[in-house]
């Protein structure tokens, strides 16, 4: 998992859009590229509005989006969204879901919540998850660098 977070700070009065955009990076699932065309924040936008409204009329499968749809969203090719859409599971913002429509499966993604808020805490549970993982290798690193110091140390002896 490789997640660069971004300490970004939205200016007074931001519109959602921009709002979106700089919850993104602080995330870490924007863009790599500078020069990139992804508006990863309209898609965001679009995950949450189909979520909303498919709470509202108890219809799940709304809130479903195809990766072609979710490509056009975001204004960039499917195999371009292929590689974001890996980032956005990595983190459990994103589930994959399977609904009938017309007697064909269609396969798509939806937010991982039933609203914005629950899909970013899934998503700062697996942040915490990994950093907590972390910790536990820092301080094993740190026990196996005492270790080899005491070593080094009865051995000179």
């Amino acid at each position: 998992m490789k997640i660069e977070l971004d300490l970004v700070e939205p200016i007074q009065d931001s519109p959602p859009e921009e709002i979106a955009r700089i919850i993104l990076a602080r995330f870490g699932i924007t863009p790599k590229k500078k020069d990139g065309t992804a508006q990863m924040q309209k898609l965001l936008l679009e995950l949450y509005e189909r979520k909303k409204e498919a709470n509202r009329e108890k219809k799940p499968e709304k809130a479903v989006m195809t990766v072609e749809e979710m490509g056009l969203y975001a204004g960039i090719k499917r195999q371009t969204m292929y590689d974001y859409l890996s980032r956005w599971l990595i983190i459990n913002l994103l589930k994959k879901t399977s609904f009938v429509n017309q007697g064909k499966i269609v396969t798509g993604y939806e937010l991982n919540g039933t609203n914005l808020e629950s899909a970013f805490k899934k998503a700062e549970f697996a942040l915490k998850a990994h950093l907590e993982q972390t910790i536990e290798l820092v301080k094993l690193l740190q026990n196996e660098v005492k270790r080899e110091k005491l070593k080094a140390h009865v051995n000179n002896d």
